[in-house]
């Protein structure tokens, strides 16, 4: 009988519940993280003992850890240690910062602010990790400002794949009552380099490039958005449960 695993997120940290298939009876690993709000916990299609996890605090800012062991032991994604007290704000936040260079179309540089201004993209956090189907070291993240960032290192670094926010709607995307975030990402197990990814309040959206889940990138050759979809998705509710 196969044994089933669901991963927790939730405002005060994360927990691992693992099972049999008959589901009566839950082991429940944790709080790992106590105190850290989660915004997602995902497995690795490829390697179900790497686990990623984004954490997010108004005072030490954005990160990632990954674990190799199922989650009995996480590390900080390329280094470093978790934040105590002791440390400044934001010391151990990822680095995920927008591309505005004009090799790839042109500087993108404002969305439009509650009251229809212009506003600068500031990233603030990462909504969503989406994993490889067949690389546990390659993976995306959505993030708030909108916009999706790729890694083939393990989460170690991230290139932001500009193709999306470049969509001609880009600038007039704008932030609802939670904020501006890429809080979906789907890929297409039968087309590697199709996925779908959902804005709140951008809409939905299809995108089409050169990506590969083996980790080819070239940041400037990726298809602007293929198609958008009526603008469905809208809502934020915060941190989120998910399973994996």
């Amino acid at each position: 009988m196969r044994g089933v695993r669901v991963l927790v997120g939730t405002r005060k940290g994360a927990f691992i519940l693992t099972s049999d298939g008959a589901r009566t009876r839950w082991d429940v690993s944790g709080p790992h993280f106590g105190g850290w709000e989660i915004y997602h916990l995902k497995g690795s299609p490829a390697d179900p003992n790497r686990l990623y996890v984004s954490q997010s605090s108004g005072w030490f800012g954005q990160i990632i850890q990954r674990s190799n062991d199922g989650g009995k032991t996480w590390e900080v994604a390329g280094g470093g240690k978790i934040p105590g007290p002791e440390d400044p704000p934001g010391s151990a936040s990822n680095r995920f910062e927008y591309d505005t260079s004009p090799e790839t179309g042109r500087p993108l540089s404002t969305h439009q602010w509650y009251d229809g201004t212009p506003h600068p993209w500031e990233f603030k956090r990462v909504w969503h990790i989406e994993p490889s189907l067949t690389d546990p070291d390659v993976l995306y993240a959505g993030v708030e400002d909108a916009a999706l960032f790729h890694s083939t290192d393990g989460a170690a670094t991230w290139h932001e794949m500009p193709g999306l926010r470049g969509h001609e709607s880009g600038a007039t995307w704008a932030p609802g009552a939670g904020g501006l975030c890429l809080h979906t990402i789907l890929l297409d197990p039968k087309k590697p380099k199709r996925m779908f990814v959902a804005i709140s309040a951008g809409g939905a959206r299809c995108a089409r490039g050169r990506v590969s889940d083996a980790g080819g990138h070239d940041p400037g050759s990726e298809n602007p958005v293929e198609a958008p979809l009526p603008p469905l998705l809208r809502v934020r509710a915060g941190p989120l449960a998910r399973s994996s």
